[in-house]
């Protein structure tokens, strides 16, 4: 499903462009709802009900907050039922087996696969999961809170929220788009010959992102993962292999929010931005300014502040941290190794905001920069391997528990070398200060040019390529 997701993507894009911009003005919402439906649906059709019920709900919930403004305790309730809704709608497919696992560990309580009703088997664990939901469930989600607020207009076209809710471009990995920040597009927006352009590019900067640089690094995280399912790994293959991990994971994910950042402009929307060069960061509060940074934003915006952010004291501040990190941590898979990340990044951010501050600001930058580098890997680590025993086993590797080195490591260095050496510096702003300063016309004469051999390439690759793991699907 995740390769044939992408490359349905890429064939269905001239169709869709085809027949949106064809359409009237006034019908552009429509031809992009049903559209956003068609792709999401498309080798899953039982999950457009699931779409459909969650834009049905969200929307009247909306209307309803907005009727009752006067009543505040009812407004609260009507914003109450659609949170409710959307994180039963999470946890059902996204928790429910891990839920159910854990219950019969610590209880002997066993819950039934399936329940039967009028004949009809119903299905309660094990069922595939909706690829996207924990995206578009935060971004309907945020929409009652924000009409609650203030924050963002109700919106009473039923059709136009379905965009907002099923818009593919950014449907299935992100970035997480809040509905205040679409608004007025929504229902007023250009198609300027201008921002189309700059949209294709930034969509084909992102496809030779995924493509060209994640796949090619992500070979390399296996082979060292591999290595530790046979016993022979070093701490320098496990370090090797970690590199590779997060120069995969941040090319997959950054190349899929150009990607969607780039569509969204071509039909005439500005998303947020996503990520910031986050391997340039200084500091584990810095990487996290600039890592992910919609999810970020929402966790701020919607769990932190209200829990009282930092404004109720050091015991509070340390316990809202907690609880945002382990809801990062758990929204991104219902598995032990996540809690433990979120865990994890939430123990550093305590120890940068109140034990290492001083110790930092007094650091030279090179140094703060590799610690940032060392703790961010050893996250990657319990981020990538879902079997706790395999993580623990790889993580004592890299710190010196089996042999350092091996022949084979230096065939590896050898074999990606160059590979990761480009990574390291497609992951700096270098690339985009030089092109800066190129001359207009050589901006004009390279751009068309460069954006040929993205498609080219990525599409070779596609059409000739097995291995294309899209690592975000699965959130």
């Amino acid at each position: 499903m995740v390769f044939s997701s992408l490359t349905f993507l890429f064939a269905y894009l001239p169709l869709t462009l085809l027949v949106y911009f064809a359409a009237p003005l006034r019908w552009r919402n429509l031809v992009l709802l049903v559209v956003s439906l068609i792709f999401y649906g498309w080798g899953e059709p039982v999950y457009i009900t699931i779409m459909v019920l969650s834009i049905l709900i969200d929307y009247s919930h909306g209307l309803l907050v907005e009727k009752y403004r006067h009543n505040d305790k009812k407004a609260r309730w009507f914003v109450a039922q659609s949170v409710i809704f959307n994180l039963l709608l999470l946890g059902f497919f996204k928790y429910g087996t891990f839920l159910a696992e854990n219950l019969y560990l610590l209880t002997g309580i066993q819950i039934p696969q399936s329940v039967t009703l009028a004949g009809l088997t119903v299905p309660l664990l094990g069922i595939p999961l909706p690829i996207g939901i924990s995206f578009y469930t935060f971004q309907t989600m945020s929409y009652t809170i924000d009409v609650y607020r203030r924050d963002a207009p109700v919106q009473r076209n039923m059709v136009d929220f379905g965009a907002f809710v099923t818009m593919f471009p950014q449907l299935i990995a992100g970035p997480i788009v809040r509905y205040k920040t679409v608004a007025a597009e929504l229902n007023r927006r250009t198609h300027a010959s201008e921002q189309f352009a700059l949209g294709a590019r930034r969509f084909c900067v992102g496809l030779a992102k995924k493509v060209l640089l994640a796949n090619a690094v992500g070979k390399l995280w296996d082979e060292c993962l591999a290595a530790q399912g046979a016993g022979t790994l070093t701490a320098a293959a496990g370090w090797l292999g970690l590199v590779a991990f997060g120069f995969q994971i941040y090319f997959d994910f950054s190349g899929y929010s150009d990607m969607a950042i780039g569509l969204g402009r071509m039909f005439g929307f500005t998303f947020c931005e996503n990520f910031d060069h986050p391997y340039c960061a200084a500091s584990v509060t810095e990487f996290w300014r600039r890592w992910h940074m919609s999810l970020t934003t929402w966790f701020r915006e919607y769990l932190y502040i209200p829990l009282g952010g930092n404004r109720c004291g050091t015991a509070r501040t340390l316990r809202n941290i907690l609880i945002v990190w382990l809801c990062t941590g758990f929204w991104h898979g219902a598995s032990w190794n996540f809690v433990l990340w979120g865990l994890y990044f939430a123990a550093w951010l305590i120890l940068e905001k109140y034990v290492f501050r001083s110790l930092l600001e007094r650091t030279p930058a090179a140094v703060r920069h590799l610690y940032t580098l060392l703790v961010v890997l050893v996250g990657w680590g319990l981020f990538a391997m879902e079997d706790l025993s395999v993580c623990g086993g790889y993580l004592a590797a890299c710190f010196g528990a089996g042999d350092l080195w091996s022949a084979a490591d230096g065939f590896r260095l050898r074999s990606y070398g160059l590979t990761l050496f480009v990574l390291a510096l497609a992951s700096t702003p270098l690339g985009g200060r030089l092109w800066a300063r190129l001359p207009e016309k050589a901006d004009r004469v390279l751009t068309p040019v460069l954006m040929l051999a993205a498609l080219v390439l990525s599409t070779a690759y596609l059409v000739d390529g097995s291995y294309n793991p899209f690592l975000y699907f699965r959130f």
